[in-house]
C-alpha cells in the first residue's frame, strides 16, 4: 500500500525530469547495495562454517568489558558496510558471541575503520585522532558492558 501510495504521490508532485532523476538515483543505489548485501551474507555464512564456535566465545562471549573491548577494536580495525555488518555480526551471535559485544561492534564499526583513521589522522593530527579513536572504542565498550550486563 505505501509503495502505491508513494508512486501516486510522486506523480503528482513532481516534474518528468526529477521523477527521471529520482528513479536514476535509486536505481544507482540499488546497484550499489546489493552486491555488499550479498557478499556481507556470503561472508557470514562462510564465518559460520570456518570459524571454530568454541573460539568465538572464549574471545567475545558474555557480558564482560574486555570482550566488549575486544569486539570494539575488532569493529575498528575493520571495513565493513552498515549492510554487511549486521549479518557478520548475526553470524558472529550464533557462535557465540554476547549480545553486549555485538553492540559495541554495531556501534564501534560504522564509526571506524582503518581507512577511517588514516584520512582522519592526516586531517585532524595523530594526537586529535588517536583520541577519538580511544573515545569511540571506549564508549562502544562500555555501552556493550552496559547492554551486556542489564539489558539482556
Amino acid at each position: 500500500m505505501l509503495v502505491l501510495l508513494t508512486v501516486f504521490l510522486s506523480f503528482n508532485w513532481f516534474s518528468k525530469d526529477e521523477l527521471k532523476d529520482w528513479t536514476a538515483e535509486t536505481w544507482f543505489l540499488v546497484k550499489q547495495i546489493t552486491p555488499l548485501l550479498l557478499f556481507g551474507v556470503f561472508f557470514a555464512g562462510i564465518m559460520v562454517e570456518l570459524l571454530p564456535a568454541e573460539y568465538v566465545a572464549a574471545v567475545v562471549g558474555g557480558a564482560s568489558f574486555g570482550a566488549s573491548f575486544i569486539a570494539s577494536v575488532a569493529a575498528a580495525l575493520m571495513y565493513f558496510s552498515t549492510l554487511t555488518e549486521v549479518p557478520i555480526i548475526s553470524a558472529l551471535t550464533e557462535l557465540g558471541m554476547g549480545r553486549g559485544p555485538a553492540l559495541a561492534m554495531l556501534l564501534a564499526g560504522p564509526a571506524l575503520s582503518l581507512p577511517n583513521m588514516i584520512v582522519i589522522s592526516r586531517i585532524m593530527g595523530v594526537k586529535k585522532a588517536s583520541l577519538y579513536i580511544a573515545l569511540v572504542v571506549t564508549v562502544a565498550s562500555i555501552a556493550g558492558l552496559i547492554f551486556g550486563l542489564y539489558f539482556v
